[in-house]
């Protein structure tokens, strides 16, 4: 009877570390994210680059997410990257003049964008382009211009 107990104690563990593991994935990979679509408005921004930037990533202003990118594609006319956001209602402060950037949380973490809205007084509605972008660092390219500039000193 001690064995059963302690068996029974053993995989109620085994189960609970389990759960605890599949709890910490959901919030890792970004699964939990309650954003409504439904209540929101759609503007898009053209990049440079934006490797890494996945489809459902945060959209903030000062560190508040406010939206969620719906996708990414490639602009035919000028080869840039599309990215078509979605952005909750009630945000209706982004002015025209606001500005785009991929950031990374961390040094390896997930691509976001940050938004910094300007000072001009005509605001984005509905299907409008975010003009003003900076596309996304990549860290490989960073360190070959950084090698390079060394070796060229020398």
């Amino acid at each position: 009877m001690q064995t059963r107990t302690v068996e029974i104690i053993v995989g109620l563990f085994v189960l609970m570390g389990i759960l605890a593991l599949t709890f910490l994935a959901i919030q890792v990979s970004g699964l939990n994210r309650n954003f409504n679509s439904d209540k929101s408005y759609r503007l898009y921004a053209k990049f440079n680059n934006v490797s890494g930037l996945n489809r459902r990533a945060r959209i903030t202003v000062a560190g508040v997410q406010i939206g969620q990118v719906i996708s990414t594609s490639i602009d035919p006319k000028t080869l840039r990257a599309r990215v078509d956001m979605a952005i909750n209602a009630d945000v209706d402060y982004l002015s025209e003049d606001t500005i785009a950037a991929i950031q990374t949380s961390g040094i390896l973490g997930e691509k976001y964008i940050a938004l910094s809205p300007g000072g001009a007084d005509e605001i984005l509605t509905d299907g409008e382009q975010i003009r003003d972008t900076q596309s996304s660092l990549i860290l490989e390219e960073l360190v070959g211009k950084m090698f390079t500039s060394k070796i060229n000193s020398k």
